[in-house]
């Protein structure tokens, strides 16, 4: 009775088997979507707001920051980053102030999150006429020297002008407010595969 009980158990597990490694190939669905790469280029700036306040003052060199696109970016008629995607990074280098300079820091973007949730890795900067330096401006003067302009037309006539001197102040701290608008500039090109379909 054992041995036949055993034997049904044993044949009816590979029938089992075999019918399902018998079902086609065929009549499995994948649900897959379209996804030409599209490449944007070394130098493509995207629009963004910083989402929280980022300062040499109390923040420190690996920081990591979070920026907010403000406008949808296509590429023809697709969609390539869509509003309200989510950038992160980190402050790559800071310069706490000095006398005569303000503080300064550059800013490095490394991921761009969709709103979807979909991650992809990315090198940029958050973008300045000065090489991506944040601040770093020169600080304002110690003191203003007083000293008469005479003037060529009307003689004996002077004004006076005030100068700068030659020592300058203690530099200040540079701070990004939250919701500043600002520019990030891509340093390299970024293969976006992933795109959100309306």
């Amino acid at each position: 009775m054992k041995r036949a009980l055993l034997s049904i158990l044993i044949l009816g597990s590979l029938c089992g088997i075999q019918a399902y490694s018998a079902a086609p190939l065929e009549d499995i669905q994948l649900d897959m979507r379209e996804q030409d790469p599209v490449v944007l280029n070394a130098g493509t700036f995207i629009p963004v707001i910083s989402a929280q306040e980022i300062s040499t003052q109390y923040n420190s060199e690996g920081y990591k920051v979070k920026f907010i696109a403000t406008t949808d970016l296509f590429m023809y008629d697709t969609k390539i980053v869509p509003e309200n995607t989510l950038f992160e990074g980190y402050i790559e280098k800071m310069n706490e102030p000095v006398i005569g300079t303000n503080g300064s820091m550059i800013i490095r973007i490394a991921k761009m999150i969709l709103p979807d949730g979909y991650e992809l890795p990315m090198k940029g900067y958050i973008y300045t006429s000065n090489n991506n330096l944040i601040g770093g401006g020169v600080s304002e003067p110690e003191n203003w020297i007083r000293m008469p302009h005479y003037q060529q037309k009307l003689k004996g006539t002077a004004t006076l002008q005030i100068k700068p001197g030659e020592r300058r102040k203690m530099g200040e701290h540079t701070t990004l407010p939250s919701g500043l608008d600002l520019l990030i500039i891509l340093t390299e090109p970024l293969e976006i595969t992933h795109v959100l379909t309306n």
